[in-house]
């Protein structure tokens, strides 16, 4: 797949640069600013964007509407974002729209080499990937609302699971259940969180904007 990296980090961009080329990807660009980073996917039309929220021109979250943008204007384009923090409106504000082929990463997820290009390949399958810690984090910030509250535990873990864009069948591998098992929770959650009406995924990607308290 052909990607357009944009970090300002010359030090990171350098790193992940040779990362993703060593795991056979084909960065056309590699940029350190969101201007550029629009520029480069309008020359180049990549498969997939990696960005950083935080960069020039402005310095606050200009990869990350850069980010929005390319969604906007090329849709098919899988984006993919890097965050130092676990920030709940960048993420629910990515999503905001459709939350196929879009990925929402702490920086510190590429060290660990594994997780982020399964991430990767995710994202570019068209499915969503939050960070766990991100996930985790905003587990707990919306524990204390409905119809969240109203989960069990083990359905709790499953939608923890589900908005990281793992399947059902990874689902149940990772939580050690029946597939069956699995497929129960996740209609159950459609119905606590009022989604049952909805036919399609996309009633999966409704239930992960809940999650995120942006649906």
């Amino acid at each position: 797949m052909r990607i357009v990296l944009a970090e300002d980090s010359t030090l990171l961009r350098e790193g992940l640069v040779r990362l993703l080329a060593e795991e056979g990807y084909d960065v056309v660009a590699a940029v350190a600013d969101a201007d550029q980073l629009l520029a480069a996917v309008a020359e180049h039309r990549p498969g997939m964007v990696v960005t950083d929220v935080r960069m020039p021109p402005g310095g606050t979250d200009d990869g990350l509407r850069a980010a929005v943008e390319i969604r906007r204007r090329w849709p098919g384009t899988a984006v993919v974002v890097l965050s130092q923090y676990v920030e709940k409106r960048y993420a629910a504000h990515l999503l905001a729209d459709r939350s196929d082929g879009v990925g929402y990463l702490l920086k510190d997820r590429v060290a660990h080499v594994g997780d982020f290009l399964d991430a990767l390949e995710r994202v570019a399958g068209g499915a969503t990937a939050l960070d766990p810690e991100v996930v985790q984090q905003l587990m707990s910030t919306t524990a204390h609302g409905d119809p969240l509250r109203a989960l069990t535990p083990r359905e709790r873990e499953v939608l923890h699971e589900m908005a990281q864009g793992h399947t059902n069948a990874s689902i149940a591998a990772r939580l050690h259940i029946s597939q069956s098992a699995v497929e129960k929770h996740v209609n159950t959650i459609f119905d606590r969180l009022g989604l049952s009406h909805v036919t399609g995924y996309s009633r999966r990607v409704l239930a992960i904007l809940r999650y995120l308290g942006a649906g």
